[in-house]
Formats: structure tokens, C-alpha cells, sequence
């Protein structure tokens, strides 16, 4: 594995409702890109602002409503955190993706269609299982800007703290 220096500010998209936005507690049940359902605590975090839109958009996508249609107080709300630098497992170079087994073309496959979580989790895995702190990836949301990041980060010994929080009609408009 392939690895690059990241850290700063990160956002992540959250439901109001959840009592700790940057807990991966969810993810480690439910899973997600980089692990497995029953595994290992995750946050995703989005690396701008842009990112975080593409991302409501993804996870909008099989709905019969768009972002227009969310009640404000119900309406994803954006969570800004400090990340620790760190030497972080590379998803985001040529080279860091091929070292992954991904195409250079990540997060898309030869036919261009996106890689699925399947594929990714595995990677994930054996990151988790090494100590890595977390994958610096591509953004796989669909309306990403080019070169789009997120964050995968490991959520073992270190705790990530809230540094602002901004409800939908401020962020995402």
C-alpha cells in the first residue's frame, strides 16, 4: 500500500438526529465504501464542500424527492472536524490505486461505471488490520468535482471533535 500526508479540515454530512455525527459506530454495522457490514468504526468525511453536495445527491439518487424537498430541520447538516496529519493509505494517485489492485481509473471500471463497495471493502480490511489511520480516496459520488476527495477515517484510539456545525440551508445552497 501506497500512502499520502493528509489532514486539516474535513466535513462531514450528517443527520441531525444522531447524537454524535463523528462517531463510526454506524458504519461498523452497517458498513459502507472502505468496510464491512459487522466490522470496524469508520467516519467518511468529505474533504470540501462540493464533495459533501455530491454526496447528498448520491444518497438522494433512488428517492422520489430531491434536496428542494427536505424540511429544514430534517435536512442533512454539515459537521467540520480537525484531522490529525497523517500518512493515510493512497486511493487517490494512479500509482496508490494501482498498489490497491484498483484501475488507475478509480472510482470508475474500464466500462465506467463505478466500483462497487465489494471491492473496495476487502482493501479496507486488510488497511484496518495493518494499523493504518484511514484511506484518502477519490470521491465516488456521481456529481463530484474532478479530483473530489473524502477521507476514510479509522476511528480506533483517536476520537474526532466537532468544530463547527452548519444546518442544509447554509451549506448547501
Amino acid at each position: 500500500m501506497r500512502h499520502v500526508r493528509r489532514g486539516g479540515d474535513y466535513l462531514r454530512v450528517a443527520d441531525p438526529d444522531w447524537e454524535d455525527p463523528l462517531d463510526g459506530g454506524f458504519a461498523a454495522i452497517s458498513g459502507g465504501r472502505w468496510n464491512p457490514a459487522a466490522s470496524f468504526p469508520v467516519v467518511y468525511l468529505c474533504a470540501t464542500v462540493e464533495v459533501a453536495r455530491a454526496n447528498v445527491h448520491r444518497k438522494l439518487d433512488d428517492q422520489p424527492y430531491g434536496p428542494e424537498d427536505l424540511e429544514p430541520d430534517a435536512a442533512p447538516m454539515l459537521v467540520s472536524t480537525l484531522v490529525r496529519e497523517d500518512r493515510f493509505v493512497d486511493a487517490l494517485t494512479d500509482r496508490g490505486c494501482r498498489s490497491l489492485g484498483l484501475p488507475a481509473s478509480y472510482p470508475l471500471d474500464s466500462h465506467g461505471r463505478t466500483i462497487g463497495h465489494r471491492r473496495c471493502q476487502p482493501i479496507g480490511q486488510a488497511a484496518w488490520d495493518d494499523g493504518e489511520p484511514g484511506i484518502a480516496c477519490r470521491s465516488a459520488a456521481a456529481s463530484s468535482p474532478r479530483g473530489g476527495e473524502e477521507l476514510a477515517f479509522f476511528a480506533r484510539r483517536r476520537r474526532l471533535r466537532p468544530s463547527q456545525s452548519m444546518p442544509f440551508e447554509d451549506w448547501f445552497w
